[in-house]
């Protein structure tokens, strides 16, 4: 008798080969993530071949959708929580990547209003350098406790005179404590501030910058929209028959 499904319609039969060509894998990839728990556990025959169905396709294909957004480790995680019956902890998982991505796009507006911040400045003649700590409080219109405090919390570093043991402020250090001021006026919090320091200190001029936070977020952009595919394909794959558990279909199959 063919085998069928509860609701009467034929069961699909699988073997680890017919599995891995259908989505253009190696048979020791699909044994690998059922091992992962990525699949649901196949089935076996009475000599011990694996027997996969329906519910193993539609799983497979849910974890690749995954993967362009979530990434292959939490798809993984993603994947083997649903299949050990810990649908909210999967859940859980995919609301943490959401929440890092929002936060790597608050990240990318606050040094966009840094810059925004920057360029609507009059543009600061050029200090000699270098400057003590009075001069740069002076330069900036704040007080140099409010320096002193910046530098406390690791945002600036100016080195020291040798002998006297003064601050000496050079020109990245002044540039530094502008985007602070700037930042701060507009009451971004230190963890959010620092960030956009290292992000100018790495590029080097607030032109390059800005090109990179253009390229950085059509990266975001394309990342939420590949994210918003997986859901789609998870909450799909959840209401599925097949996400409560996997066919287990007779038949053979080769090694």
């Amino acid at each position: 008798m063919t085998p069928q499904n509860d609701d009467g319609r034929r069961a699909v039969r699988l073997r680890t080969v017919d599995l891995a060509r259908l989505a253009g894998l190696s048979t020791q990839q699909i044994r690998n993530y059922e091992e992962a728990g990525v699949l649901p556990p196949a089935g076996r025959t009475a000599s011990g071949y694996r027997t996969f169905g329906a519910p193993h396709r539609r799983a497979l294909l849910t974890y690749r959708a995954l993967q362009p957004g979530y990434g292959p480790v939490a798809a993984t995680r993603i994947m083997r929580a649903v299949h050990a019956g810990d649908v909210p902890g999967a859940l859980a998982l995919v609301d943490a990547a959401h929440a890092a991505l929002h936060e790597e796009r608050a990240a990318l507006r606050a040094t966009g209003e840094a810059l925004e911040e920057l360029a609507g400045e009059p543009p600061a003649a050029a200090p000699r350098s270098p400057l003590r700590i009075g001069e740069v409080a002076a330069l900036l219109g704040v007080r140099t406790s409010a320096l002193r405090v910046w530098e406390a919390a690791g945002l600036l570093t100016p080195p020291r005179e040798r002998g006297t043991g003064y601050r000496a402020y050079g020109p990245a250090d002044v540039r530094d404590a502008r985007v602070i001021r700037a930042l701060r006026r507009s009451h971004h919090l230190f963890d959010r501030i620092r960030p956009v320091l290292e992000d100018l200190r790495r590029e080097g001029d607030t032109d390059t910058l800005r090109s990179t936070l253009a390229a950085r977020g059509e990266t975001l952009t394309a990342r939420t929209r590949a994210m918003l595919a997986g859901a789609g394909a998870l909450h799909g794959y959840l209401g599925a028959e097949g996400a409560r558990g996997a066919e287990q279909p007779g038949g053979t199959e080769h090694p």
